[in-house]
C-alpha cells in the first residue's frame, strides 16, 4: 500500500455488500416559488371589541403583583421554618435536651 494505491481485497466484501453511493445536489426542473409577502398591516390580528378599560387592567395587574409578593413571601417563610425545624430535629437526633429556641420578653 505504498505510493500511494489502494489494494482491492474481494475477499472481505461479503457477496457485494459494499457500494459507493455518488450524492449530487437536487436540482429541479422548475425554479422555486417567491413566498407570498403581505403587506405589513396588523389589522387583521386586532380584535378589540371592547374600549381599552386601563383603569381595570391596572387594577387587576397591582391585584397580580400583591399576590406575587404574599407568594413570596409565604415561600421564605416556609423555608425558613423548615430550615428551623431542621436544626431542631439534628440537635434532638444528637442527643441533646437544649435544643428549644428561648424567647426573652423585655418589660
Amino acid at each position: 500500500m505504498s505510493g500511494g494505491q489502494i489494494r482491492h481485497d474481494s475477499s472481505t466484501a461479503a457477496d457485494g455488500d459494499q457500494k459507493v453511493i455518488p450524492f449530487r445536489p437536487r436540482t429541479s426542473a422548475q425554479p422555486p416559488i417567491p413566498p407570498v409577502t403581505q403587506p405589513n398591516d396588523l389589522a387583521i390580528y386586532e380584535q378589540n371589541r371592547e374600549p381599552d378599560d386601563y383603569r381595570h387592567r391596572m387594577i387587576m395587574n397591582a391585584a397580580a403583583g400583591i399576590f406575587t409578593i404574599a407568594l413570596t413571601g409565604f415561600g421564605i417563610w416556609l423555608a425558613v421554618s423548615i430550615a428551623d425545624l431542621r436544626k431542631t430535629t439534628d440537635c434532638l437526633l444528637v442527643g441533646r435536651r437544649d435544643c428549644a429556641i428561648i424567647t426573652v420578653h423585655h418589660n
